[in-house]
């Protein structure tokens, strides 16, 4: 089955159940490590406003780039590793120093224990935003005009839009007017000014995330203006048609920044990693 064809109209194929889990491909990179485990060389950190608990909202300026006081993005060891650790105290994103295109990312992560108001009561979350471009802090004053898949306790493998990104993506709109990832389905387009809105939840089969404290591995497939979503070998949604509306004109967005956030919840990221691709997976 031709996943390179089928993810271009928004389709990714899928197995019994909606499961669908890769096997091998021919891919034309190398394995690149990116984080080094030791310290932040070739990432820039982000932090946006704090919260004020008072007023029960974010005030005041930026802390801005470069500027972590509280060591909210730190490398910590553990059992010999290097990991990053983004404490979730302040709310902002670290994003790599290089655009990439046309690769495969994989990495691992861990949620921690600490979680920070305003969302000290919710689900842990962060996310992986991808073809980050532009100024920091461009949406909701933190993070970077972007495509984000959801890391989220439960929700892994979401899809927002940041910042005014539009996107393609197959899905239907359930009993209480969420739209899911189905491959089936007519594709649909996704903006935040658009009447569907930016946000797409993952294929209904499922929670393929590990119990909290477990490591789970994340895979996520760009080639283009497409993309997949992988979930510990599950593939949970495909986008295509990725683009920057600007005024008459669309402007299609293939590249740009790894970008991840900080949103309240202690979490842990190792093995970060990226390869070029000459096309998407064909076979399953």
């Amino acid at each position: 089955m031709d996943l390179k064809k089928l993810v271009s109209s928004g389709v990714a194929p899928i197995l019994s159940l909606f499961v669908c889990v890769f096997s091998s491909a021919v891919f034309a990179g190398e394995w690149r490590e990116i984080f080094n485990g030791k310290n932040l060389e070739g990432w820039d950190t982000y932090i946006g406003p704090l919260y004020d608990t008072e007023k029960k909202d974010f005030a005041g300026p930026p802390i801005g780039l470069n500027k972590d006081p509280q060591n909210v993005f730190s490398v910590v060891q553990e059992d010999g590793e290097g990991l990053l650790r983004i404490s979730g105290e302040q709310w902002g994103g670290i994003s790599t120093q290089e655009e990439f295109s046309n690769y495969q990312l994989q990495l691992q992560f861990k949620w921690g224990e600490s979680k920070f108001a305003p969302r000290d009561k919710d689900k842990r979350d962060s996310g992986l935003l991808y073809h980050a471009t532009g100024e920091h802090g461009k949406d909701w004053h933190f993070w970077m005009r972007s495509l984000e898949m959801q890391i989220q306790e439960g929700d892994c493998g979401d899809y927002w839009g940041l910042a005014g990104v539009g996107v393609n993506i197959r899905a239907t709109k359930n009993a209480a007017g969420d739209y899911h990832y189905n491959p089936t389905a007519k594709a649909l387009a996704f903006s935040q000014q658009g009447e569907l809105g930016r946000h797409v939840k993952k294929i209904s089969n499922g929670n393929s995330e590990k119990p909290n404290g477990e490591w789970n591995t994340i895979d996520l497939y760009v080639f283009g203006d497409s993309s997949i979503h992988v979930v510990n070998g599950v593939v949970k949604l495909a986008t295509s048609n990725a683009h920057i509306p600007n005024d008459h004109k669309i402007t299609p967005l293939t590249k740009g920044k790894i970008q991840i956030q900080s949103e309240g919840a202690e979490l842990y990221y190792k093995n970060i990693r990226i390869k070029k691709i000459s096309e998407l997976p064909k076979n399953l």
